[in-house]
Order: structure tokens, then C-alpha cells, then sequence
């Protein structure tokens, strides 16, 4: 049995996909999130819109750990489990805020460290958090604004011009 140059050309490409997946399917299993270093912390949002597992949590700027793992709570809450740094010393009464990179760019979570001499321990939970904001919430919070100020100063000019 003799193979023709199709059959040869489909077998050498079936091959070429599979080394492909087995490839793929190495690198995706050892880059996840158990193979990480350090330690995790827990918070949780009435609204995490933009942050999914893989997006960065910041302090100060400076990149210190990963989104590893989010679900819903009892009370239909997002709770966020990030993974930071070893040695990354985070105050007891800091806060987690979910902000977004420019205007339209990537959301990530960012720390603000509180005065508290005491730090988080493992598996602590951050209690003060800061939802995140999307740009209709932000045209809706500026349009509510300027309406107001319109009503505001339609009342107390035609109180003034009143005779």
C-alpha cells in the first residue's frame, strides 16, 4: 500500500496540528494561576464589570499580583480573589478599587494602603472596595450634573427677574 503526495501532505499536517495542541496544552497548563508564588487575598463588588481572571492588581502603580479566581456570593456579590506578590505587605484597612487604564483601556484592581500598622494575613478579606465604572456610567453621572445645574440656575434666574 502505497501513499500518493495527498495522503502524505494530509497525514504530515494532521501531525503538525496535533504537536501544535500538545504544545499549547503544556504552556496553558503550567502558566495558570496555582503556578503563581505568593499569597491571596479576597474582595468583593457589587459590580466588577471589565475585570476577569488574569487582570493585574496594582499598588501604587506597580504591578503586584493577578486576578486568580472570581465567582458570585450568596448575596449575587463578585468576589474577587487576587493573587499577590510574596512580601507584598498590605495594611488591614486598605481598600480595593477597580479602575480602568485611560479611558478605554483594560481594567485592573487597584490597591490604596490604609494607615493600620496590622497587615492582611493570607485569605484575609479586603472590606473597603470601590465598584467599577463604565463610561455610561460616567455620561449618565455628567449629564444628571449638568441637568441640574440647569434646573438650578433656570430657578433662581427667574427669581431674580421677578418684578
Amino acid at each position: 500500500m502505497a501513499l500518493d503526495s495527498a495522503d502524505r501532505e494530509t497525514i504530515i499536517g494532521g501531525a503538525v496540528i496535533l504537536v501544535g495542541a500538545v504544545i499549547l496544552a503544556v504552556v496553558y497548563g503550567t502558566v495558570g494561576h496555582a503556578a503563581l508564588p505568593g499569597y491571596d487575598l479576597m474582595a468583593r463588588f457589587n459590580k466588577a464589570e471589565g475585570i476577569t481572571v488574569g487582570s493585574d492588581v496594582r499598588l501604587s502603580g506597580v504591578s503586584v499580583g493577578k486576578v486568580v479566581a472570581q465567582q458570585l456570593d450568596d448575596r449575587f456579590r463578585a468576589e474577587i480573589t487576587m493573587r499577590l506578590q510574596p512580601g507584598t505587605a498590605v495594611p488591614d484597612d486598605s481598600a480595593a478599587l477597580i479602575q480602568t487604564d485611560g479611558l478605554l483601556g483594560a481594567k485592573y484592581i487597584a490597591l490604596q494602603p490604609g494607615g493600620d500598622e496590622t497587615n492582611l494575613k493570607p485569605g484575609d478579606e479586603i472590606r473597603y472596595t470601590q465598584d467599577s465604572l463604565s463610561v455610561d456610567d460616567l455620561l449618565e453621572l455628567i449629564i444628571a450634573q449638568a441637568e441640574a445645574k440647569r434646573s438650578a440656575d433656570g430657578q433662581s434666574g427667574g427669581a431674580a427677574k421677578a418684578p
